[in-house]
């Protein structure tokens, strides 16, 4: 009778006894998973911002499960799948994070916000300095995005779940978050923790594909000093104004996420200091912060062991993956193209988990010629990633929904 007084104050335990031993060892090993991102991203291996709020988050949830009045289990964190008008007023008023979940990530706000704000960072020069340049290598990294949709056919999706799990291959976060909110409602928390968790780990996993694949001598070749003409202001906001049109005219769907990002580009070439402060950083860092804190919570056990989630678990490093080697082989041609002039890593940065794909391009030159600088033309090839991720995104929506 002690132990049941015991396990009745104590509900953590309580739930975790009363669970089946599948859900007991998802549940722990999510709680160690949680631990190893928080020390991953203190130690710098994966993306700090994201991974320590998300793993901080994961390993939270699945430790406080409690029973409910309804004798079910549950948490006092956000139930993602309510949608009756009263209950979900009920929900809003004990759930702490249900506020920021149901008008932020559930519509996809919270994926413009960071739109917003990486928009207030981009200097799109870079991408008018060598626009087809660094639109090629942007393309040849959305091979996973093209793969992944007929591979997740193959494995028994429906056509908008293939849509949207394909776009993992384009490693834009708030991209997959849209997409798969619009095609596909019941995976959109599976899809966008599966993209987010695979996200942190280009950080670790590009490095070891760049050395597999570049031998070292070219790895570390320089770029040759080229004459760029200094982009100014003006021209830029005018590519910002004609690109956001046009590609709002072309996919109206995903016309959120281009306004959102190349308003942020033009307030930042527009020189109001205090909209471009706000953007890039509050609005970006806490829309970061809430995204990955929520993300975390959404990694309950039961969410987990749903069995569409392995095969999500399978697609997503397949599509990163074979959108690095994509990248890689953009980068290729066009060593060959320029007669070897050209560092074949920079492909690595068409994936456009920006900067992130961009840094590690960077660093893994660097590490071989220290004084050797690349990150311009791989911030260029990012930027365009965005652009073509966003690009795939639409088409999936109009042709799919």
């Amino acid at each position: 009778m002690e132990s049941i007084d015991l396990l009745n104050i104590f509900q953590g335990l309580a739930t975790l006894a009363a669970s089946e031993p599948e859900v007991i060892a998802m549940r722990l090993f999510l709680i160690a998973l949680g631990m190893l991102l928080i020390y991953l991203g203190r130690k710098g291996v994966l993306e700090g911002l994201l991974m320590i709020p998300m793993g901080l988050g994961m390993a939270t949830v699945n430790a406080g499960v409690l029973f409910l009045e309804d004798g079910r289990q549950g948490n006092l964190f956000v139930d993602p799948l309510i949608e009756e008008p009263a209950a979900l007023m009920t929900v809003l008023q004990v759930d702490w994070l249900q506020p920021i979940y149901t008008l932020t990530f559930s519509n996809g706000l919270i994926a413009c916000l960071v739109f917003m704000g990486i928009g207030a960072l981009l200097d799109v020069g870079y991408v008018m300095a060598r626009p087809f340049q660094s639109m090629f290598i942007a393309l040849c990294a959305e091979l996973g995005t093209v793969v992944a949709f007929p591979l997740a056919r193959a494995f028994g999706l429906s056509l908008q779940d293939s849509a949207a799990v394909a776009t993992i291959g384009g490693a834009d976060g708030p991209m997959i978050l849209f997409t798969s909110l619009i095609l596909s409602k019941e995976l959109f928390v599976p899809i966008t923790v599966v993209a987010y968790l695979y996200l942190g780990l280009t950080y670790g996993g590009y490095p070891y594909m760049i050395k597999l694949l570049v031998p070292r001598h070219i790895r570390g070749m320089k770029m040759p000093q080229e004459p760029l003409r200094k982009v100014t202001p003006g021209e830029k906001i005018v590519f910002c104004v004609a690109a956001c049109t046009l590609l709002c005219l072309l996919f109206p769907v995903a016309a959120p996420l281009f306004l959102s990002l190349f308003i942020g580009v033009v307030v930042r070439e527009s020189n109001l200091r205090n909209y471009a402060e706000l953007f890039s950083g509050p609005l970006l860092y806490g829309a970061t912060f809430f995204l990955g804190l929520l993300l975390g919570v959404l990694c309950e056990a039961n969410t987990i062991l749903n069995p569409d989630v392995l095969v999500l678990l399978v697609l997503g490093i397949m599509a990163l993956a074979i959108s690095g080697l994509g990248g890689l082989a953009g980068g290729y041609i066009l060593y060959f193209a320029t007669g070897k002039r050209f560092n074949p890593v920079i492909g690595i940065a068409g994936v456009s988990c920006l900067p992130t794909t961009a840094k590690v391009a960077q660093k893994c030159v660097a590490e071989v010629t220290p004084d050797a600088v690349v990150l311009p033309h791989a911030l260029g090839a990012s930027i365009s990633g965005v652009i073509t991720s966003a690009i795939f995104a639409g088409i999936f929506i109009a042709a799919i929904q």
